[in-house]
C-alpha cells in the first residue's frame, strides 16, 4: 500500500441549504490537525454541516475529538453535524465511542440534507474515581 491512500482528502461544497465535507483516506494523528483546521475554517454559520466519511478507511480516536469538538462549536452557533455514510469500520468507532448518542449519523449526505431532529439532551459526565 502507498502512502498516498492513506492521506486524508477533503472536498467541501457550500450550498443554500448546508455545508458539505466529503473526506477520504484516513483521519488520524498524522493529520488530524489539518482535519479539525479544515472544520474550524468553514463559514460561521447555524446550517447544517454535513461531514461525509463514506471514503474514510480509518478514523482515530482524534479523529473522533475533532468531530466531537465541532459538535459542540455547531450546536453553540444553533446549528447541527451530521455524520453521513461513514463504512462499517468507522460506524463501529463512533458506536464504540458513543458519538452516535449525541451526533445524528446517516446513511448518505443526501438524506442528511433533511435531518431536522432536535438536539440531544447534554449527557452528564461521570469521573472516574482516582485510584491510589
Amino acid at each position: 500500500m502507498g502512502e498516498s491512500q492513506h492521506q486524508m482528502k477533503a472536498e467541501v461544497t457550500v450550498g443554500a441549504r448546508g455545508i458539505d465535507v466529503r473526506v477520504t483516506g484516513e483521519i488520524d494523528i498524522a493529520n488530524v490537525d489539518e482535519f479539525r483546521a479544515l472544520l474550524w475554517a468553514l463559514p460561521a454559520t447555524p446550517a447544517p454541516l454535513r461531514v461525509d466519511l463514506g471514503g474514510v478507511d480509518f478514523l482515530s480516536a482524534a479523529g473522533v475529538r475533532a468531530l466531537i469538538a465541532v459538535h459542540l462549536r455547531m450546536r453553540a452557533r444553533g446549528g447541527q453535524l451530521v455524520i453521513c455514510n461513514p463504512n462499517s469500520v468507522v460506524r463501529r468507532t463512533l458506536r464504540a465511542t458513543r458519538v452516535n448518542r449525541v451526533i445524528p449519523i446517516v446513511g448518505s449526505s443526501a438524506v442528511g440534507e433533511e435531518v431536522t431532529r432536535s438536539l440531544p439532551a447534554p449527557v452528564p459526565l461521570r469521573r472516574a474515581a482516582t485510584l491510589i
